[in-house]
């Protein structure tokens, strides 16, 4: 079942759905580095990302 991703701001979830990012999961299985390369998820959404996918005990690839 695939987790909703959390509120984080437009920029953000468009750079996420055009990336094909729909979920909790697939932001943990794209990693940190290449969440931060995409135009428009800075800072505050990786950190946003970063503490949904580890409250729902998932886990974010480095």
């Amino acid at each position: 079942m695939a987790t909703k991703l959390p509120v984080i701001g437009a920029p953000a979830t468009r750079a996420l759905e055009k990336a094909g990012i729909t979920s909790l999961e697939q932001a943990g299985d794209t990693g940190i580095k290449a969440l931060a390369a995409l135009h428009g998820v800075g800072p505050k959404a990786l950190k946003i990302l970063s503490e949904a996918i580890a409250q729902h005990g998932l886990k974010m690839k480095s």
